[in-house]
């Protein structure tokens, strides 16, 4: 099995367990080794008392495309630590896509960068995650192979 049906396969999974995500309408665009995009639209319930989506959104957003970008390898890794920076204001009804990017592996620990763009292609968030393999496989038996990076 190549390392992009590992990662289709995974991120399949991840999408199916993924409650949270699927609550705000989380659509999962693509996901290859070490990358996922992701996509959501602001809805009425998620502003925040300025009248813009609530950053907590917007973080959401881009933590589970780094979710499911660090578990494409098929080794269940978690969040170990996250920042983000917010760049610009976010209205009810804009279409955000997150692409998550693995930038770097050492050992058990991986560094992670997504985007977050508007529909104009414009970056309103900036996060950086990193990862820690916690042992197991997100689907027991699928072949994970080396990680790379």
């Amino acid at each position: 099995m190549t390392p992009q049906e590992i990662a289709g396969i995974v991120g399949r999974r991840v999408a199916e367990l993924d409650l949270a995500g699927r609550k705000l309408g989380m659509e999962l665009v693509s996901v290859s080794p070490g990358r996922c995009e992701l996509r959501m639209t602001v809805q009425p319930d998620m502003v925040n008392s300025g009248g813009t989506c609530h950053g907590g959104m917007i973080f959401t957003l881009a933590d589970s495309a780094f979710g499911y970008a660090c578990n494409s390898f098929n080794r269940a890794a978690v969040a170990q630590q996250c920042d983000i920076t917010f760049l610009r204001p976010v209205a009810v009804g804009t279409v955000l896509t997150a692409t998550a990017e693995l930038r770097e592996t050492a050992g058990r620990s991986s560094i992670y960068d997504m985007t977050v763009r508007n529909a104009a292609g414009e970056t309103v968030a900036l996060f950086r995650g990193l990862s820690r393999e916690i042992g197991g496989a997100i689907i027991p038996g699928l072949d994970a192979g080396p990680q790379g990076g």
